[in-house]
């Protein structure tokens, strides 16, 4: 069952959220009961929410050309490394290390959110995002999520849109 709290507090006060308050953006937070054995985080996620998995994008990281980089992509689909590398003018990506991008967000795998990391990296989103009204992303904590339109994700991660995603 997953509970919602609407407005620009959040409530949960995770980095992302105090990110988006700061910046005094409205969003809305979805909690839920994270599993621990669940196989996949986005799709615990959109089962949780009753929301379309075209909706639910998920945080990869990739390192491009030795630069960490940050792809959202919706749950439904996967990350297509060419593309991203050539979205942000590199050559070559590969999947980041998972404690690597641990260390470089500050957030666990599952929860990492493309807002509020302890530095700023690269980021693209793919283009999918824009033809819907909200989109969620990681609150930064399993379980939690961030409803906003992704407007307001380009706006705050200084982030470039891209075809990177493939079914």
């Amino acid at each position: 069952m997953a509970k919602s709290s609407k407005g620009t507090k959040g409530g949960q006060g995770t980095p992302a959220t105090v990110a988006l308050t700061r910046e005094g953006f409205e969003f809305t937070v979805h909690a839920y009961t994270h599993a621990p054995d669940a196989a996949s985080y986005g799709e615990e996620a959109v089962a949780a929410l009753g929301v379309p998995a075209e909706r639910v994008f998920k945080t990869l990281l990739a390192d491009v050309d030795g630069t960490l980089t940050v792809a959202v992509v919706p749950v439904a689909g996967r990350l297509d490394l060419k593309a991203l590398a050539a979205a942000v003018g590199g050559k070559r990506a590969a999947m980041a290390d998972p404690a690597a991008a641990e260390r470089a967000t500050g957030y666990v795998l599952g929860g990492i959110s493309p807002l509020g990391q302890k530095r700023r990296h690269p980021t693209v989103v793919d283009e999918s995002a824009l033809t819907h009204p909200t989109i969620y992303i990681s609150a930064g904590r399993r379980g939690l999520e961030i409803e906003l339109p992704p407007t307001t994700l380009t706006h705050l991660t200084q982030a470039g849109t891209a075809s990177i995603a493939r079914a």
